[in-house]
């Protein structure tokens, strides 16, 4: 038969391009933590169509599933409607509406009379957003301690030992240099965060042949596509880290220019053990460290001009011998602990492999250097007519973070790229303007409260030894969240995950107001779940609520919701203004500095308002200092007004960009009151491109601080080296071992000087010996799916349809072991409780390792879903078999389930056993009774079509 190619008629055209929109509005993302731009299609008033802003300096087009689908965020079925407050017990989910009037009034009427006499009684902590300095600057204008973000449940231990050790880490502080690394190794990367320039960035990585190494315990997403998967026993990626160390040392492969140079290796460290400063570094008159100057043989202050320290040498006083940083780094690591014959058994990587790595990191750093004729100088004002670049760099996330040994091994992880010579050089670790910025640049954390009166400084900070900790002179925290104390001195995030059982606890003390923000801490925010659901209904002996008054914002019928007395109802972030603040968590390029906005493309169909609009007014009507003008009238007319006309100091405010009254300003100048036109006209963003002899070397390059210093971000030049040793970990020790005023109790000497160590080292999580490995010998861990952030995702009518209920996926090993075939269910058991919940089988995974997709879960009623939606009946938490607090010790107490540094949530040293379940459940367990939605239920089909 003969198929003859049919003809079109001329009169007839086909659109291959319809328009899809009568206006395009350019906004910034709000799906995830990228912060991408994108371009919003309007028609009719309605929003369209969202597409990827190829102008856009972190997405330059690309815009993923989640981004695409916040059309459906923002029109979701669960979003809240107006001001709410609880006329049923608490979990109910009962409320009327009300005004923002009487809500306003409500929320004063509490914490008024709070500030007024212990403002330490009103807790406010916020969840995932983006205007920690704003809120921040609310709290500490109340003048409560008690103020942090959700960092201390997600990634403090990258951002602090990050700090401590080179002045910035992953996600929001750094990246590679995508353009020129050759070897790319990620460590414990999920695909939810920074997910399109990680993806952007691996494109061309393969397009240019460049090698990825995935070290992760489950093979998905971006190690899915790794040339090498390396599928690691959890919590001993510190040891695995210290091994490649240990390799690299013994092999002479390390840049000694580099470390002599531009790191403390050449710091000499007292080796008096009778000395209250032995293990600090050796100082001059002037008070800096010293070095022993290769030239003279003498000591002399580290960063003075022409002095190069002899990394192999040492002083000799009085008996005693002092030595130099790297010298003891020598002695640590060459150690036979560290070979990697001695920890391949426990990583579940072979001895041969780690070599293998350790040899191809050593080969492509100092084989194939990078060489860019591009001249520059240092701090020292030392010319330098090229820049040498080590093409290796590295990439991690919360998976070698949330564990109690995470600070540590995020350490050691930052010190193998520094011994290779691979930060801020061309093919390494690039540092995202404002940062790099070293732990003395951060502000110092306060808690000095007096009634009345704002907060004597900062929240949250970097201590720098004993003296900064926030304690009484009893000992007892300052902070409920116990932040900054000998449980976890270096907090630089707080611990929201301890809020609600410390305040349940009265430890230290009680609390009257519990304030929050889109933090989802009755659900899959907290640990120990049904716990933390019980504490938030639970009353005293008089019948009261243990916590009197919860205050709660949210853009969405959330689970908390519930268990809130009082709703202030946020926007979607289609409706309001946010900003992207060099203050807070910028969006900067490695070569760049930029901010951006968000900012109402469409106006709200409902009675809600911005979250941080609803602050400035309750900041003017509690009369805070900052929020009102002096005759008393509010000072900032909503959120908006804020970042336009707020100096943080003079010349530098939220915004970077168009400052000044003509809007030529960059980074420093006076309000301009056009100043979001010209975001917006912009396309929402703001960029200033670094000079090219300014973007490699920024801690020493005397050109990048002379520029940093114009755009306001030093008020003079900061050069520092970093910090191989941290000496502020010494001084804990040095504490702990009966030295100084302000010294640990008796119960917690011993884990001081166990874990904070100034150099890296590697400990077994905490859970391997608070239970029998033998009992549990399986590691349960969750990760974030690339397609959705969070909870809000879940609830996303087109997100769903990707993965509507989650499953525990388990290795072949153990798949086998239990005879489980699809459709099965099994319990999965902890020290702490049990879930029995569908289990399905995956071979890229760690043998000893099952894991499910967090938050996926719904709680039964919450979020405008159905009932029996998949995700109320199939989808679970493993929260509920992780418990906040670790089993008692030996003198009763019981620690947080955190890092004993930082604090950090240790949400993956979870151990449990499996069995099947037979015969299987009708739904996932435990299965809550639904709780009412003050949104009621969504439509069976949620459709739309802007025609």
């Amino acid at each position: 038969m003969r198929y003859e190619p049919m003809t079109k008629p001329e009169n007839i055209k086909v659109e291959t391009s319809p328009p899809v929109s009568d206006e395009v509005r350019q906004t910034t993302c709000y799906m995830c933590a990228c912060r991408c731009g994108i371009n919003v299609h309007m028609k009719d008033g309605q929003v369209a169509y969202i597409e990827g802003n190829r102008d856009h300096p972190v997405n330059k087009g690309v815009l993923c599933g989640k981004g695409s689908a916040g059309i459906m965020q923002h029109y979701a079925p669960s979003r809240l409607n107006a001001p709410m407050k609880r006329v049923g017990p608490r979990g109910s989910g009962e409320f009327e509406e009300i005004s923002w009037d009487e809500a306003l009034d409500i929320a004063a009427g509490w914490m008024g009379p709070l500030r007024d006499t212990d403002p330490k009684k009103m807790a406010f902590f916020t969840g995932r957003d983006q205007s920690q300095s704003f809120t921040g600057w609310f709290a500490q204008a109340y003048g409560t301690p008690n103020y942090a973000a959700h960092g201390g449940f997600c990634s403090v231990n990258m951002a602090a030992a990050g700090i401590y050790t080179m002045g910035g880490a992953f996600w929001e502080f750094g990246q590679p240099d995508w353009d020129r690394t050759k070897l790319f190794m990620i460590f414990g990367v999920a695909e939810d965060h920074d997910s399109n320039p990680i993806k952007i960035g691996l494109g061309k990585l393969k397009e240019r042949g460049a090698k990825v190494i995935g070290v992760n315990p489950i093979r998905s997403g971006y190690n899915a596509i790794a040339d090498e998967w390396v599928g690691i026993t959890p919590g001993t990626d510190g040891l695995f880290i210290l091994s490649l160390i240990h390799a690299l040392m013994k092999s002479g492969n390390i840049d000694l220019n580099y470390l002599s140079r531009y790191t403390n290796a050449g710091f000499m460290v007292n080796g008096d053990e009778s000395s209250p400063e032995f293990g600090l570094f050796l100082r001059g008159k002037s008070g800096k460290p010293q070095v022993l100057n290769r030239a003279t043989g003498k000591l002399a202050d580290y960063d003075k001009k022409g002095v190069m320290p002899d990394l192999a040498g040492n002083i000799r006083k009085a008996g005693v011998t002092h030595r130099p940083v790297l010298q003891l780094m020598a002695d640590r690591y060459l150690s036979d602990d560290y070979a990697p014959e001695a920890v391949a058994e426990r990583t579940g990587i072979s001895a041969a492999r780690i070599k293998a790595i350790a040899s191809e990191l050593a080969r492509v750093a100092f084989e194939e250097e990078i060489v860019i004729d591009q001249p520059w100088t240092d701090w020292k004002g030392e010319k330098h007519d090229k820049m040498v670049g080590r093409p290796v760099s590295f990439h991690s996330m919360r998976g070698i973070s949330a564990h109690s040994n995470g600070f540590q091994t995020c350490r050691a992880l930052h010190v193998l790229q520094i011994i290779l010579g691979s930060v801020e050089v061309p093919g390494g670790f690039r540092f995202k303007p404002p940062y790099p910025k070293p732990p003395e640049a951060h502000p110092k954390p306060h808690a000095g409260v007096t009634p009345g009166q704002p907060l004597d400084g900062p929240h949250l900070g970097y201590p720098m030894g004993p003296e900064h900790l926030l304690i009484n002179e009893d000992g007892s925290a300052k902070r409920i969240d116990k932040a900054f104390t000998w449980e976890n001195p270096l907090s630089a995030h707080g611990l929201m995950h301890m809020v609600i059982s410390n305040a349940h606890a009265g430890d230290p003390y009680k609390i009257d107001t519990l304030f929050l923000y889109m933090a989802n801490m009755a659900w899959n925010s907290s640990m120990n779940t049904s716990e933390v659901m019980r504490m938030l209904t639970d009353k005293d002996e008089n019948g009261d609520y243990v916590i009197p008054h919860i205050i709660y914002s949210d853009a969405y019928s959330s689970e908390t919701v519930a268990y809130a007395d009082l709703i202030l109802p946020d926007t979607t972030y289609l409706e309001r203004h946010d900003c992207i603040s060099l203050l807070d968590r910028p969006i900067c390029e490695a070569d760049g500095l930029a901010d951006a906005i968000r900012w109402p493309v469409v106006e709200p169909d409902r009675n809600v308002r911005g979250f941080q609009s609803v602050l400035v007014e309750l900041g003017a009507k509690l009369g805070l200092p900052g929020f009102v003008n002096e005759d008393g009238s509010q000072k900032f007319k909503d959120y908006a007004d804020y970042l336009v006309n707020h100096e943080r100091r003079p010349g530098v405010g939220p915004l970077a960009g168009w400052r000044g009254e003509d809007g030529t300003g960059k980074g420093r100048g006076a309000p301009n009151p056009e100043q979001l036109d010209r975001y917006i006209e912009n396309g929402g963003f703001w960029v200033d491109h670094l000079p090219e002899e300014t973007q490699f070397y920024k801690p020493w390059n005397q050109g990048y601080q002379d520029w940093a210093v114009e755009r306001g971000i030093f008020d003079a030049p900061a050069p520092y080296v970093f910090n191989l040793y941290v000496e502020p970990l010494r001084k804990l020790q040095l504490a702990a071992e009966g030295h100084g005023d302000v010294q640990p109790p008796e119960n917690l000497r011993q884990r001081v000087k166990d874990t904070m160590d100034p150099l890296p080292i590697w400990y077994a999580p905490f859970e391997d010996s608070n239970v029998d490995p033998d009992e549990f010998p399986i590691h349960a861990l969750t990760q974030r799916p690339m397609h959705m952030y969070h909870s809000w995702g879940t609830q996303n009518a087109w997100l769903r349809q990707i993965t509507g209920k989650n499953r525990l996926y388990l290795p072949t090993k153990i798949w086998e072991a239990n005879g489980f075939e699809d459709g099965d269910y099994a319990t999965v058991t902890s020290a702490h409780g049990s879930i029995t919940v569908p289990v399905a089988h995956q071979a890229g995974l760690n043998e000893n390792t099952i894991w499910t997709w967090n938050a996926i879960g719904k709680r039964k009623g919450a979020w405008a879903l159905d009932e029996g939606a998949s995700e109320a009946t199939e989808g679970f938490l493993l929260n509920h078999i992780i418990h906040e607090l670790q089993p008692p010790k030996a003198d009763g107490m019981r620690w947080a389930n955190s890092d004993p540094i930082t604090g950090q949530a240790a949400w993956f040293d979870l151990r449990v056993k499996i069995a099947k379940a037979d015969p299987p459940p009708p739904e996932s367990q435990p299965a809550y009774p639904p709780i009412k939605s003050p949104v009621g239920k969504g439509p069976k089909n949620v459709a739309r079509k802007v025609k």
